[in-house]
């Protein structure tokens, strides 16, 4: 994407400058356009296309969309001596104000500017106004349905009375050097002030236009939310609605190529029962030897396109791939360049005999992440559950990318990984324990006061369980990236827990190359020393005590998603983070100043063992 002779990343396109975003340029300000001008004409054949049957599979019959498609943002070739194109994007607002010099009144620093419409500007001069610079206004508003306008800037001065034209000069008069609202005025020639800070009052702005300007110039729809104000730069005026979800093999290996090769002979399989008779041909018979008969009728059934009954959840059917990965240590060619995994022999990593944490660790040498973009919101993201999923019974609604919109614009990163596996049962039984039960109820009620504050859906309340391996992870992060060469905010995580198992992902992924070096799924091998650090690290925090003391549900800082958690110990970089760091309990995980009763793990054991 060309920003005005610069050049930004496929993956900034998807999650910071989608259709709908906010964005400044050297010389102007703008939003970004609709999918509509992401291509040439035939659109969007001119695309790169990315394949992803579980991403399809997930967002299917959403949108109106029957089978969803996916392409990659589009690539500026252009030679340098040539006039760059890429995604277009509008100019928006269409509110400036002009440079005007500072004045002094009343023994106050006094800057008075004009407040001017595009359409009043020099004519062939689109920034200058009778000679002078203009910016656009940082003031706008909007809705949580994500549409944005300009404000009524005459209406909202006269607060709806009358007795002015209207079409008297406007201007802005800032009172401080502080940019705060209560020392902003605006004001007209009639007589007429107002202070900005009475826009963020309830129905000051009344309803939303329902203008959608990233559609194109008047694009509007009916609306019935208020106006709220909106700085145009602020981080809650863009938040893109994410999918991602691991590549997977469909099947075992070599299973789609073998039902393929002899579909002549399979195509009559129905049932269990029908394979005594194509079995009687000796070629197929051999073929499928290596298979079990269920995942044949699956891999069968898929082909059809039959669904074969209910679809797992997308971390459901990722950490089923991963926990049924062989034994190996990784020395022989991969099997599949988008998903292989190994699982490493305990002699490889556990070193003392007994890490009273994880049950096992996989190595993902290769794998491959999609993100796709659907929509997105202002003002509040779009909370999802801890399966990845959205609240049940939630119907969020989200901005729309294209007027019709008939695919979703992606991106494919590919890396390496390191899984811990822990114990269902061990968690379970941990979580039993009067005193974590004790702490469970307290982060639960922070997370009832969390959701008073909220407007739209929000996921339950996700358990103890989930705090404990989401806190681990981040201080995981923290000592992998002092050993493996990437940087921490380079490292990533996902935390499932699922019926299947339980456990920890922590990955790094690139779109600029095929895979990565190893240097994280090399720490595999000394899972037990980070482990070790992550203790540490769990146990006293540089803002103790008052990090330890925290009570999420009498927080008067409103981190009420919070245990013992804070910037000095379990906070890392958001980029980072699946749950945009909440949901974080150091207690959980090791004894601190203030709970020792609740941690899974035992401080007297050398590695940190659980009872």
């Amino acid at each position: 994407m060309s920003a005005d002779r610069g050049l930004i990343r496929r993956s900034q396109v998807i999650t910071t400058y989608g259709p709908g975003a906010l964005i400044e340029l050297p010389r102007d300000s703008a939003i970004v356009a609709g999918l509509e001008t992401w291509a040439t004409p035939g659109r969007p054949q001119g695309l790169e296309e990315i394949v992803e049957p579980r991403l399809s599979r997930r967002l299917a019959g959403r949108h109106g969309i029957e089978w969803p498609r996916f392409y990659a943002p589009p690539v500026d070739t252009a030679p340098p001596w040539e006039k760059r194109r890429g995604i277009e994007a509008w100019r928006f607002p269409l509110w400036f104000v002009v440079q005007e010099k500072a004045s002094a009144g009343s023994g106050r620093s006094l800057r008075s500017r004009r407040l001017v419409h595009r359409k009043t500007l020099d004519e062939g001069r689109r920034r200058r106004f009778e000679g002078l610079e203009v910016v656009a206004t940082r003031f706008v508003r909007a809705c949580r349905r994500g549409h944005v306008d300009d404000l009524d800037w005459a209406e909202f001065v006269h607060g709806g009375e009358g007795g002015c034209p209207g079409t008297l000069p406007l201007w802005l008069d800032e009172e401080g050097t502080s940019g705060d609202l209560g020392e902003i005025v605006v004001r007209c020639e009639c007589g007429k002030r107002r202070r900005m800070h009475r826009a963020t009052e309830e129905g000051v702005l009344g309803r939303c236009s329902g203008a959608l300007p990233w559609l194109g110039p008047g694009k509007r729809e009916d609306c019935e939310e208020p106006s709220r104000l909106l700085i145009r730069t602020a981080t809650n005026s863009y938040f893109p609605r994410l999918i991602r979800v691991l590549s997977l093999p469909e099947d075992a290996v070599g299973l789609s190529d073998t039902v393929k090769r002899h579909w002549q002979f399979l195509a009559l399989v129905k049932s269990p029962a029908d394979f005594a008779v194509v079995e009687r041909n000796p070629g197929v018979a051999a073929a499928l030897q290596p298979f079990e008969k269920g995942e044949v009728l699956e891999a069968i059934r898929r082909r059809r396109g039959e669904t074969g009954g209910r679809r797992p959840e997308v971390k459901e059917a990722e950490i089923r791939a991963i926990l049924r990965a062989p034994e190996g240590c990784g020395d022989e060619p991969p099997v599949d360049d988008l998903f292989h995994v190994r699982r490493l022999p305990e002699s490889h990593w556990q070193r003392s005999g007994n890490t009273g944490g994880p049950i096992a660790v996989y190595q993902l040498h290769r794998l491959r992440e999609v993100i796709a973009l659907t929509g997105f919101t202002r003002f509040d993201p779009i909370f999802e559950d801890i399966h990845g999923e959205e609240p049940e019974g939630a119907k969020v609604e989200v901005a729309r990318l294209a007027d019709e919109p008939r695919w979703f614009p992606a991106v494919e990163n590919r890396g390496e990984g390191v899984f811990l596996e822990f114990s269902n049962d061990a968690l379970k039984s941990w979580q039993e324990r009067p005193a974590v039960r004790k702490r469970e109820a307290a982060l639960e009620a922070g997370h009832r006061k969390w959701q008073e504050q909220r407007d739209g859906p929000t996921p339950g309340f996700p358990g103890a369980r989930y705090l404990l391996l989401h806190t681990l992870s981040h201080l995981l992060i923290q000592s992998f990236a002092l050993r493996c060469g990437y940087p921490a905010g380079a490292i990533r995580e996902r935390i499932y827990v699922e019926e299947e198992g339980s456990g920890i992902l922590l990955y790094t992924a690139s779109p600029d190359a095929e895979g990565t070096l190893g240097g994280l799924v090399h720490q595999a091998r000394s899972i037990e020393a980070h482990l070790a650090a992550a203790l540490r690290s769990a146990e006293v925090c540089s803002n103790d005590p008052v990090c330890s003391e925290h009570d999420p549900a009498s927080s008067l800082e409103g981190r009420w998603l919070h245990g013992a958690a804070c910037h000095g110990c379990a906070l890392i970089s958001e980029t980072s983070c699946e749950m945009r760091n909440d949901h974080l309990d150091r207690a959980l995980v090791a004894p601190t100043l203030h709970l020792r009763d609740a941690a899974f793990f035992d401080p007297t054991a050398s590695s940190g063992s659980k009872d």
